[in-house]
């Protein structure tokens, strides 16, 4: 396979006939969607490289077969590696100017209002900033090529900005995957910005991709403890966001929906919890990130929200999402002096559980 592979690179060249592009560029597309064929093709890089190249491709089927298999090949971890690190002046000696690196190249199309694979470029960037060591480097990459994250916020947030109709709801889970860096998390929650508000309303958007990275965000945001007070206050109110897509349709007396937050007063018959169990892990172990300080708790058990728990507990299927909406219970039906510490990221953990949370929280 590997000489057949060879003799296609001649036909990967961006100044080759359009008809023997498309062929050669299927044929690799192809490939990548089983486990031995994208092994064979990770292990080439003048493959790798002529993809990233024909991602400038005029002729729109041949740009977008090489996206969509360089989603396949990001998708895999040592791909996503192999990619990333390839050397293109090297492997793209015929052109004038190499393309730049996989992540520069994807996030220019991403941001362009007249790029045709926007979408799948947010999907290469997607896959390769899921994997930490090369978040970091993407981060980086990023700020030293004259892009900005506020940039990106800011295509993220906006609607038809893509003249393709490209949606870019990749864009979300990319930005959560970045939002794991600290560094990342100060300038999202920059007070001057106002980043984190514009992203809130997105918890209800109707693609579950676009909710999963907002929600995933605003979690990796909530391990900030010193915006705690400034996320539960008036300027940013993220508690009735993340509590909304976990309420259904139940009615409570008026006492209990005169203490909820406002949003969540009186919901219509119609009123839908978030479908994805996923997603509804994520906004749970967010809230649960912010009852860690004593008037933090307070504040959260006085919007009422055990009573938007308890519904949820009761209708929960998934063991997961279940679990999660009870480690949040468990806290807020205590008392403080049952809890008997100010900060509960304070307390002291034996080793051995310590051992089991990172094993979890590497797993996931």
């Amino acid at each position: 396979m590997c000489e057949s592979l060879k003799e296609l690179t001649k036909f990967l060249e961006l100044g080759a006939r359009s008809d023997l592009k498309a062929v050669a560029v299927d044929h690799i597309l192809g490939l990548t969607a089983n486990k031995d064929g994208l092994k064979n093709i990770i292990s080439e890089p003048q493959i790798l490289s002529s993809l990233i190249a024909l991602l400038d491709d005029k002729f729109k089927p041949v740009s977008k077969a090489a996206s969509l298999a360089l989603i396949n090949i990001t998708a895999d971890e040592k791909g996503a590696l192999d990619t990333y690190n390839i050397d293109l002046e090297k492997y793209c000696p015929k052109l004038q100017s190499a393309p730049q690196n996989i992540v520069i190249q994807t996030l220019n199309k991403a941001l362009d209002p007249e790029c045709p694979i926007a979408d799948e470029c947010c999907m290469i960037l997607s896959n390769l900033s899921r994997f930490p060591h090369l978040a970091e480097k993407i981060i980086d990459m990023i700020e030293m090529n004259g892009r900005s994250f506020d940039e990106i916020i800011n295509v993220f947030t906006k609607t038809q900005y893509n003249k393709h109709g490209c949606k870019l709801h990749y864009l979300g889970p990319f930005l959560a995957n970045l939002s794991q860096s600290h560094s990342v998390r100060k300038l999202i929650l920059d007070k001057d910005r106002c980043v984190i508000q514009r992203l809130l309303p997105f918890t209800e958007h109707e693609n579950s991709v676009r909710r999963r990275g907002v929600a995933g965000t605003l979690k990796n945001c909530c391990f900030e403890e010193d915006f705690h007070e400034w996320l539960l206050g008036e300027d940013v109110d993220i508690l009735p966001r993340l509590l909304l897509p976990l309420a259904g349709n139940e009615e409570f007396d008026e006492e209990d929906n005169e203490k909820l937050p406002l949003d969540l007063q009186y919901l219509p018959e119609d009123k839908k919890r978030e479908g994805d169990p996923e997603i509804r892990c994520i906004l749970l172990e967010a809230i649960t990130q912010l009852v860690a300080k004593r008037p933090n708790r307070e504040f959260i058990r006085d919007k009422n929200t055990y009573v938007i728990m308890r519904e949820l507990h009761k209708w929960e299927k998934d063991d997961e999402a279940k679990a999660a909406c009870e480690n949040l219970v468990d806290i807020l039906i205590r008392t403080e002096e049952e809890i008997g510490h100010e900060n509960l990221k304070e307390v002291d953990i034996p080793d051995d559980l310590r051992e089991k949370f990172d094993k979890v929280l590497c797993s996931q």
